[in-house]
């Protein structure tokens, strides 16, 4: 095999994403024949002895692109410290090869999120420059007039940059304003951007939920749910497109039978036990900004 940038190499492994392995290099954990590397350096993994961490680099594994339901007060990471549970520890029981989750959605929050062994999916995803847009269905504190729109839109400074909602649309609100759902979406996926930017308008978040991932989303799966990818949904999320809708079947010709074909019976994976269902979805609203 011809010789690879190392960052490519260890994220085709399955260790981490592709970002992740470049800091990998930079932090001198990454050494190639004894020698430690530096990012630009290339390696053939049946010539070159690559290790990260002083532990050999494994051999890339057939490559898996999961959408899980993550349930409230589990950490997206691959281990944590304090032994709570994780979205790897989901589907770990179901899963052979090494994934790890892509972006971050924090402890509270609920909601969809990537998992696969692909770098360079992981990194077209996640990295801000590319733009993906993420949506999220928010509860808040109160309600949000005109002026706190406008604002909200204008943006704030988070993690020492500024990022704005790419819309947002208030889907419902309790009588007596008590509080409020909007339907945001977002592109830069930084942490807690979306908390931030209700808390800065002084409507602090009560629930998060992140419905769609680019062009991916499905309203079947539920807290703890996990399903595999079709070659379709990573195709639109390499190249950002819509997916296409389903083919409708043709109307029965003159003489066929128009016999309905049974019904087929479809059901995501679990990884373990539901950690409880969502309630029942807010209506549409009015108020919006886009």
């Amino acid at each position: 095999m011809p010789e690879e940038r190392l960052q490519k190499l260890i994220a085709r492994s399955g260790q981490c994403s592709r970002r992740d392995a470049e800091q990998l290099i930079r932090d001198g954990r990454v050494t190639v024949n004894g020698h430690v590397a530096g990012l630009g350096d290339r390696a053939d993994t049946e010539r070159d002895h690559v290790k990260v961490d002083g532990k050999a680099l494994r051999r890339s594994e057939p490559l898996r692109y999961l959408l899980l339901y993550k349930p409230r007060e589990v950490m997206t990471t691959c281990d944590d410290p304090e032994e709570r549970t994780t979205v790897v520890d989901l589907v770990r029981p179901h899963i052979r090869e090494r994934v790890f989750p892509v972006g971050r959605l924090d402890y509270h929050s609920e909601g969809l999120i990537l998992l696969t062994n692909d770098g360079e999916l992981a990194e077209r995803v996640s990295h801000p420059k590319h733009g993906l847009v993420r949506e999220y269905l928010v509860k808040i504190r109160g309600d949000l007039d005109d002026g706190q729109l406008r604002k909200l839109m204008a943006g704030s400074v988070v993690e020492g940059r500024r990022v704005r909602p790419r819309s947002a649309r208030r889907q419902f609100a309790s009588r007596g304003g008590t509080n409020s759902w909007w339907r945001v979406e977002v592109t830069e996926g930084r942490t807690h951007e979306v908390r931030e930017l209700f808390f800065r308008v002084g409507h602090p978040v009560q629930r998060l939920r992140r419905t769609a991932i680019g062009p991916l989303r499905d309203d079947r799966l539920r807290p703890g749910d996990f399903r595999t990818l079709t070659g379709d949904e990573v195709q639109a999320l390499m190249l950002d497109r819509p997916l296409r809708p389903p083919r409708r079947p043709r109307p029965p010709r003159s003489g066929e039978s128009e016999r309905r074909p049974a019904k087929a019976r479809s059901q995501p994976s679990r990884a373990g036990r539901a950690a409880g269902s969502p309630k029942k979805r807010p209506r549409s609203g009015s108020r919006t900004a886009s």
